[in-house]
């Protein structure tokens, strides 16, 4: 059965959607079956695994709205074992359409019960906000994961998020647990993102992955070219640090 790892941080630009790509891509090419369902309606994971978000012809606002069978959503991506459910546009009126719907923070976790058993792991990309999506997101989730930009303001808006996974464990999903923490962004040449790296971890403690994310020009190329970093190049930085991220995952769930 898989397990179901929700990204997320409510403040944008941390390396969310980068993080839920690469991850994803890396566990995939661990030999893992893996799906990334992108919750986001800025669709940018789907674009980032070469899919067009403006040709397919459903969606996970169908999931969501529609309650479309998630295996009629998902398509494959250029790595054998690896699987997306895209994003479109309509996903950005799902959080209004939401408001009135019964069960209305369970829709994907409906979804996600029907097909849990086909996958390994299962994560999503939650959109940069609290609302009704990424409820459904924590609803569905066994585990949350953080990332972090290692900037000024790092730990801006986690106190919230953890907040809210706090309501979620109250009343939507008390197993709900935090996955992990990931630094994201760090440039080596600047004593504020170690100072930020040190902060973050005083503050954690174990829940920060060793692994740090370092910012690299090939990361940021990747997604225009529609590939994770591992199949852009093999060689770089980025994909040398979300293959030990991923080995870091696999290896605490042992």
């Amino acid at each position: 059965m898989a397990k179901v790892i929700a990204i997320a941080n409510q403040k944008g630009g941390v390396g969310k959607t980068t993080t839920a790509i690469n991850l994803s891509s890396c566990v995939a090419y661990r030999g893992k079956k893996v799906l990334l369902i992108d919750l986001d309606p800025q669709g940018n994971a789907t674009t980032g695994l070469g899919i067009n978000k403006n040709e397919t012809q459903l969606s996970s606002y169908d999931i969501l709205i529609n309650g479309e069978h998630i295996n009629n959503v998902t398509v494959a991506t250029k790595q054998p074992t690896l699987f997306l459910c895209p994003s479109g546009m309509s996903l950005a009126g799902a959080e209004v359409e939401l408001v009135n719907e019964e069960r209305r923070e369970f829709k994907l976790k409906d979804a996600i019960e029907k097909i849990k058993d086909n996958y390994d792991f299962i994560f999503i990309d939650c959109p940069p906000s609290l609302g009704f999506i990424t409820l459904n997101a924590l609803t569905a989730a066994n585990t949350v994961l953080v990332p972090i930009q290692c900037e000024f303001y790092a730990l801006e808006g986690v106190s919230q998020l953890v907040e809210t996974v706090k309501l979620v464990n109250a009343g939507l999903n008390p197993s709900l647990k935090t996955e992990g923490i990931v630094m994201t962004m760090f440039d080596i040449r600047t004593r504020l993102s170690i100072e930020v790296v040190e902060e973050v971890r005083r503050h954690f403690g174990p829940l920060v992955y060793r692994t740090i994310i370092p910012r690299n020009i090939r990361l940021s190329e990747a997604p225009s070219y529609g590939l994770p970093i591992l199949l852009y190049d093999q060689s770089s930085k980025g994909t040398e640090a979300y293959l030990q991220l991923a080995d870091e995952f696999l290896s605490s769930l042992k």
